[in-house]
């Protein structure tokens, strides 16, 4: 009923999916932006892989959202694959880590498009001072490179992730919960999601759903999003100046 509707667990399930979301994208989009600016061959034939890499990456940004719903319904619910002596059956429908991977495949082309952009804009002066100093690459890469483009890293992540916390559709088609009433407490429990939940209760009929809860249920996404960036805005805000 109206009465009794309530977005506890779909806050706390948005929590443990964005937390997730934010730990996977920002290991593999900046690790994959590091090799493609910093270690991947120009030119030659492993250049053009490079460059054919790049341009699907770009493509992959403006894939539709349920696309990647579908890949991640065939990739982590309905794989059925012999891996030796273990028989793996999917990682389940609907849990938290199955929505987190799901929304980490939607949002990673993103963020390593945004990484790639931030590293491109260190100087390549820094670069050469730090290896004139008597520094490897690796050296030059962890002291000069990341300190100088991570504000940027994290705008771009920032926006992926706003992103990523208001999307239904990959949701829907994994098979992620509407109505669960207790929050998830683990990796494996079933998870609902707040825009999700906000979907669900606009298709109810019942007048009090239509014109309040869903209201209501719009006005607590807005508060939890902007609450969200502006801690990830004040942590950006930190490196920034830290850089500079």
């Amino acid at each position: 009923t109206p009465e009794e509707a309530g977005l506890y667990p779909p806050i706390i399930g948005s929590v443990f999916l964005i937390v997730l979301v934010a730990l996977f994208t920002f290991v593999f989009g900046v690790g994959t932006a590091l090799y493609l600016e910093e270690y991947a061959p120009a030119s030659g034939p492993l250049g053009t892989l490079t460059r054919l890499v790049n341009v699907n990456i770009s493509n992959l940004a403006g894939v539709p959202s349920v696309v990647y719903g579908l890949l991640g319904l065939g990739i982590f619910v309905n794989i059925n694959a012999q891996l030796g002596p273990i028989r793996y059956a999917g990682i389940g429908a609907g849990v938290v880590l199955t929505a987190a991977l799901t929304l980490s495949l939607l949002i990673l082309p993103i963020v390593i498009i945004s990484a790639q952009e931030a590293i491109r804009s260190v100087p390549d002066s820094l670069r050469q001072a730090s290896y004139g100093m008597g520094a490897t690459r690796w050296q030059t890469i962890r002291n000069v490179v990341i300190p100088r483009s991570l504000p940027g890293i994290l705008t771009g992540t920032i926006l992926a992730l706003g992103r990523a916390i208001g999307e239904t559709a990959p949701l829907i088609m994994i098979g992620a919960a509407t109505g669960l009433f207790t929050a998830p407490d683990g990796l494996f429990s079933s998870a609902a999601a707040m825009p999700l939940q906000i979907y669900f209760w606009s298709s109810r009929p019942a007048e009090a759903f239509q014109y309040g809860v869903v209201a209501a249920g719009v006005v607590t996404l807005l508060i939890v999003l902007l609450s969200m960036n502006s801690v990830a805005i004040l942590v950006r805000n930190k490196y920034q100046q830290e850089a500079y």
